[in-house]
């Protein structure tokens, strides 16, 4: 009985949250702090997944100007979740067959989020170019999830380049964001499902030399992720106690 409550619960809140954020993005589309404010309203369905989510930034990213933040995609529920650590003027990278989603993809779209084409390279690659253009024009910080899709308990997939392209070609700082494992630790009837740690790490600059070997970047970042999210998992109780490195296409 509890888990068909929570269900409709979750359900309902979702439903209302986008309703109400494309609403008010109908007066100010695509302003700069939609994405900000909705992320705040999201997170609070945590509390009907019985979850609690601490979020722990670092004075080194407080009042940081424009950056990209990269995090760990563990399921649909990081909306409820890992929305909690959106910081201001930030916006987020999505596939762009999310807008076809019933009151999600709208609110999405109206928020100003970037919607991109991952079966065409050659718009992916555009999609670069777009977003570097957004962060140098609009002083907008970037989040995206390198795996390029959910990891589902299979621990942190191999990282594509394109978040890391991105920051290089803006001359901005990677924000590493990570979320201690969710996979099997929310149980629909249970009152209390434990604690999700989400930790901000601090920023890592290019270089000159960085610049040129994107992928060894990309390679650092993820090793520094994965070892966070496991000290985070076991911290609460979560850990896979895996390491899983599945092989997939870099842009």
């Amino acid at each position: 009985m509890l888990a068909l409550i929570r269900i409709f619960s979750i359900t309902l809140a979702l439903v209302v949250i986008c309703i109400f954020a494309c609403v008010f993005s109908l007066f100010q589309p695509f302003s700069r702090n939609r994405v900000f404010y909705t992320s705040k309203y999201l997170g609070k369905v945590a509390k009907l997944l019985g979850l609690e989510v601490e979020v722990r930034i670092p004075e080194s990213v407080k009042n940081l100007g424009p950056v990209v933040y990269v995090a760990n995609h563990q399921s649909g529920l990081d909306m409820f979740t890992i929305s909690s650590a959106v910081q201001p003027n930030t916006v987020t990278v999505g596939k762009k067959s999310l807008k076809w989603i019933p009151f999600f993809g709208q609110m999405y779209w109206l928020t100003g989020n970037i919607l991109i084409d991952r079966v065409n390279t050659n718009k992916a690659m555009g999609t670069i170019a777009q977003t570097v253009k957004k962060i140098k024009d609009k002083g907008l910080s970037v989040w995206l999830f390198p795996e390029g899709t959910r990891s589902n308990g299979r621990g942190l997939l191999r990282f594509k380049t394109g978040a890391f392209r991105t920051a290089a070609e803006a001359g901005v700082a990677i924000v590493p964001i990570c979320s201690s494992n969710l996979h099997n630790a929310i149980k629909w009837n249970r009152w209390n499902n434990g604690k999700v740690i989400i930790e901000l790490l601090p920023p890592i600059y290019f270089t000159d030399e960085t610049k040129d070997n994107v992928r060894a970047v990309t390679n650092e970042v993820h090793a520094l992720m994965s070892d966070k999210i496991e000290q985070l998992s076991i911290e609460t109780g979560t850990s896979l106690n895996i390491n899983v490195s599945t092989k997939q296409e870099t842009i």
